[in-house]
């Protein structure tokens, strides 16, 4: 359960909304002991109510509220990645469903790197649904925004960090992508749309995903997963 998830990995929540009525299973009780012990206020509320306040999600019959999402400065995000034994950061151009966000910022905790980078305009943020599809992970790992990400791109060259970018024309296969040394940023872009022209001119290099022809592309968040499992390994 996302709500479990997420006070496992102790997301700083204001309160714990359960609904009349739901069933006193594992996941009650866990959410129950974790949210008492962190402090967590909890409070009952009837399933119309909760309905209305997650906006017709589906809840199971809890809820957690947290207070808005403290981006990261972007030149603190680069201090952060710096400082780290592999710097590795995913950027996201162009990804406006919160949910892919969520799935990214998950997969981006999974393997190692120090955070994400996102622009301000034309772009999800970390709203409640990427908070729930990150599964806890948006408590671990920070996100950073910037007002121009080309801008921030270049900045991250300057410093060191090798731009990435996925396109669907990549100059390099995935397959034959060599970084294993270096301080990475991996841009990721729209399902369609890709990357816009200005960020995929800033990117050092580009690269494709091989595809079995089944389908042209894939979401910003398998595509990062897919990617940042590569460059893993």
């Amino acid at each position: 359960n996302p709500v479990v998830e997420a006070l496992r990995a102790k997301v700083p929540a204001t309160a714990l909304y359960v609904a009349h009525g739901v069933d006193n299973d594992e996941r009650m009780v866990e959410a129950l002991a974790v949210a008492g012990k962190a402090g967590i206020p909890i409070l009952e509320m009837s399933r119309a109510q909760l309905d209305k306040m997650t906006g017709g999600m589906m809840h199971q019959g809890l809820a957690l509220q947290v207070p808005p999402y403290a981006y990261l400065h972007p030149d603190d995000l680069l201090a952060r990645a710096l400082e780290a034994p592999a710097p590795l950061v995913v950027a996201l151009d162009g990804v406006t469903d919160p949910r892919n966000l969520g799935a990214v910022v998950r997969s981006a905790a999974a393997f190692g790197a120090q955070g994400v980078l996102l622009p301000e305009r034309r772009s999800a943020g970390m709203t409640a649904a990427a908070w729930r599809t990150s599964a806890g992970a948006a408590a671990r790992l920070p996100v950073a925004r910037c007002t121009n990400l080309a801008r921030t791109l270049t900045a991250y060259k300057e410093a060191g960090l090798f731009v990435v970018g996925l396109a669907a024309g990549g100059t390099v296969s995935l397959d034959d992508l060599e970084v294993a040394t270096s301080p990475l940023v991996v841009v990721v872009g729209s399902e369609g749309d890709g990357l816009g022209r200005l960020v995929e001119e800033t990117c050092d290099l580009t690269v494709s995903i091989p595809m079995s022809g089944l389908t042209e592309s894939l979401n910003a968040g398998i595509a990062a997963a897919v990617t940042l499992a590569e460059v893993a390994r």
